[in-house]
Parts: C-alpha cells; sequence; structure tokens
C-alpha cells in the first residue's frame, strides 16, 4: 500500500460522515433554493479566498530538505490564484442585487474561521506538511461532488446556462494529471510521523467543514 492509498484509507470514516452532510445530500437531491445556494457561495468565498495565503504561509514555513513540498505549493498557488473572485461572479449571476463589496469585507462565519484558523495553525506552528491533508479534503471532494451538485441545483432552481456555476464546474471536471501529481507527491513521503500529520489534518477538514455546511443552513434559516 502506498502512501496516498494509506492516507485514503485512514481517512475513509471521516469521508462518509462528511458526505452525510445534510445540506450535501439535499444538494444531490436538487432541494436547494436560490438563497441558500448564495449563502453557501458566500462562504465558500470567505474560505476559498484564504488558499492562496494559506499555500504561501505553507511555503515560509519549508526548510531546504523540504524542496519537493516548496515547488509543489508553488504550482498549486499559480493554479488556485483568483478563483475567489469567481465565486462573486457566481453570486452575482445568481443574484444580480449581491452586495459584493460588502461580502468582500466581512470574514464569514465561525465554522468558516475555524476552520481556516486550525490550517494556520499546523501549518505554522506543526508543520508545512499539514496543507496536504486540506489539499487532499477539498480537490478530492471537489472532483466527486462539484459536477453532481452543479447540474442537481442548476436543474432545481431552473437555470441551463452555466452562469453562477462557474467555481462548481471548474471544481468538478475531473483533472487526471492534477490528482496524478498529488498522488505522486504523497507517495514520496515516508515518514511516519508526517504521514499521521495529513492524516490528521485530513480527517479534521471533513468534520470542519462539515460543519460550514451546517452553518450555511443556519444562515438561510434565519435569513427567512
Amino acid at each position: 500500500m502506498n502512501t496516498f492509498e494509506h492516507i485514503s484509507q485512514e481517512t475513509e470514516q471521516a469521508r462518509v460522515s462528511f458526505l452525510a452532510t445534510p445540506m450535501l445530500l439535499s444538494a444531490a437531491n436538487g432541494k436547494i433554493d436560490t438563497k441558500l445556494y448564495t449563502t453557501y457561495l458566500e462562504q465558500t468565498y470567505h474560505h476559498v479566498k484564504h488558499t492562496c495565503p494559506l499555500l504561501a504561509a505553507s511555503m515560509a514555513q519549508c526548510t531546504k530538505q523540504d524542496h519537493t513540498l516548496r515547488q509543489a505549493l508553488i504550482e498549486y498557488i499559480d493554479e488556485e490564484k483568483n478563483h475567489e473572485e469567481w465565486i462573486l461572479n457566481d453570486i452575482s449571476h445568481i443574484d444580480p442585487t449581491a452586495n459584493l463589496d460588502q461580502i468582500r469585507g466581512e470574514d464569514g462565519g465561525t465554522a468558516v474561521e475555524a476552520m481556516i484558523a486550525y490550517m494556520y495553525y499546523l501549518v505554522e506552528h506543526k508543520s508545512p506538511y499539514a496543507m496536504l491533508g486540506m489539499i487532499f479534503v477539498l480537490e478530492g471532494t471537489s472532483t466527486d461532488l462539484a459536477t453532481m451538485a452543479a447540474n442537481s441545483i442548476s436543474n432545481s432552481l431552473g437555470i441551463k446556462n452555466n452562469k453562477g456555476f462557474t467555481y462548481l464546474r471548474s471544481h468538478g471536471a475531473v483533472d487526471i494529471e492534477h490528482i496524478e501529481f498529488y498522488q505522486n507527491l504523497v507517495n514520496k513521503i515516508t515518514d511516519t510521523s508526517t504521514i499521521e500529520l495529513i492524516i490528521k489534518s485530513a480527517s479534521s477538514i471533513y468534520k470542519l467543514w462539515s460543519n460550514v455546511f451546517i452553518e450555511v443552513v443556519q444562515f438561510w434559516e434565519n435569513s427567512k
């Protein structure tokens, strides 16, 4: 069993629990209205805007021995930059009255802040390799769910074009090279403590990300 397979096996239960999050099940069944979708996009914006800063924070913690990780993080930054603007564009397409400047000036809910703060803590006080746990969850889960969710939600809302779904569809495309890149990266890691930290990071992000979806529903219900 290689390192990627080991990480996948050790985080499978956390993944199963995450996939049972009620909002994810509702999205899969097309039971999401416009307000719930835009509320989700707003909270997603607030964690995605931290992606590149988190990657940069991880790079800052790399030593000369972490050259391979540093190069990978540079590639991830190049791929992920400005994705938060895609989300704002999606919000404006779904809700033309949305105040994008106000959204930019906000911090997101407690669940988002907790997830992001946890990752900053891990990469700055434990190891930059902890970032690979978050990447494992966000990249892998997006590939599995994003396209399905985009199709289901757009059908539910009666939207026939892709406007409003750029972020979901772009992250749902199965990028074989990207997945292989990640697998090749982690399969070079043999240090047991580093692998265990990646597993811990991934398992925790599954739980913290689930909390984000739970809070999205709470925000939506309070807005009624």
